[in-house]
Order: structure tokens, then C-alpha cells, then sequence
């Protein structure tokens, strides 16, 4: 686990990124958020415009989605920790270019290294296969690798993959939304039940 200024050297990293062309449009950078102790790590594709004006991961619809299906899982949000492969919102919310994602790589490894978590729950075709790809795991598509666990290491973290759905795609896809919450239900939470999550605390908290 990485120290407080470690984590709060990496924000401003990505805070002040000028890595891709994103930068020049985005309102603000979105680190992500949660424990540094958490179990379980959430990593979507990027943010969108609720996000970009915030700062903060899955705060539109898409994240009362994903709240709600936390929720029903017994796993309260500030248990967690949310993060995108992206942190810098594409305009018009288009998909993350190939360069993009490769720029934004490095940030995602630190916070994995940082943060340990002992599942990684990948939120859509974009975060799936950059997790795939990172595990050394072939990636086919999102279909292919739903449901399923995978044991894996990246940045010399043993833990566990997974992949859904994006909570967005159920939003503009409803015929999504049984899929994203069967998964939820029979595959994230009794992967949840073997790790205990810590409760939400906060920088200053974690490191007294």
C-alpha cells in the first residue's frame, strides 16, 4: 500500500495530466475515490459530463445505477473504490481512443499497486480489456468474458477479475439491465462474501 503522499502525489499527477489531448477539454480530471484500504475496486471507462463537472467517478445516472446495484448487493459505495480507465472525460462521451487508454495506463497500475484490492470488478468492453490486457488474459469480447472469475496478478497484486456490463449501456440498452443485475447477484456478490469490506474513511482517517 502506498503512503498518503504517494496517493495525494499521484492525484495531482492526474489532476495536472496533459498526457493525451483530452486534457484540453476536460473541466476537471477524475482520479476516482474510496478507501486506499478498499477490498474491492470498480473501474469503469471514463467520465461523463456529470463527472467532468464534479470531479468525482459515477456521479450521473449511470452512478445511481451502479449505487442501486451496490445496494443490492449489501456493499455500501464508500466501501469501495471507483475509478476509470480514463480520467479525463472524451468529448460528446465517445469511446476512449486506443491512444488515450494507453496514456491513462500508467495511473490505473499505480492505483491498483497502491490500493491492493483483492477484486477487480471491470465495467464495460473498454475496462475489460485493458484489465484483460494488463493480466496477460486474451481478451475475445465482453460477452466472452462475463460471468466469469478470473485469478490474476497485475502489478504484482494476486486478485480476482471479473467483467459486466457498463451501468450506462443498461441505461440505453434496458434489455442490459437483467444481465448487469443477474451478475451482480450470481457472480459479484458471492465474491464480495469472501472478502470483507472495510467502511468508508477518509485520507486523514486512514493514516493516523
Amino acid at each position: 500500500m502506498g503512503s498518503k503522499e504517494d496517493y495525494e502525489g499521484l492525484v495531482s499527477e492526474i489532476l495536472s495530466c496533459t498526457r493525451c489531448p483530452l486534457y484540453s477539454s476536460r473541466t476537471r480530471a477524475v482520479p476516482g475515490e474510496g478507501p486506499l484500504n478498499a477490498s474491492i475496486m470498480f473501474v469503469g471507462e471514463a467520465p461523463g459530463r456529470s463527472e467532468d463537472l464534479e470531479g468525482r467517478p459515477f456521479v450521473g445516472s449511470a452512478g445511481k445505477l451502479l449505487d442501486s446495484l451496490l445496494s443490492s448487493i449489501g456493499v455500501e459505495r464508500g466501501s469501495v473504490y471507483i475509478t476509470n480507465v480514463v480520467k479525463c472525460r472524451p468529448p460528446g462521451n465517445r469511446e476512449p481512443f486506443d491512444s488515450e487508454v494507453r496514456a491513462c495506463n500508467p495511473y490505473l497500475r499505480r492505483q491498483i499497486s497502491m490500493i491492493k484490492p483483492k477484486i477487480i470488478v471491470a465495467l464495460g468492453r473498454i475496462a475489460g480489456r485493458t484489465l484483460y490486457e494488463m493480466a496477460g488474459l486474451r481478451w475475445d469480447s465482453i460477452r466472452a468474458a462475463r460471468g466469469r472469475v478470473e485469478r490474476v496478478r497485475v502489478e504484482g497484486v494476486d486478485l480476482m477479475l471479473t467483467v459486466t456490463f457498463h451501468p450506462a449501456a443498461a441505461l440505453y440498452n434496458p434489455g442490459l439491465r437483467e444481465e448487469l443485475e443477474n451478475d451482480f447477484k450470481n457472480v459479484i456478490a458471492p465474491l464480495v462474501r469472501g472478502f470483507k469490506t472495510v467502511r468508508k474513511t477518509t485520507l486523514e482517517e486512514f493514516f493516523k
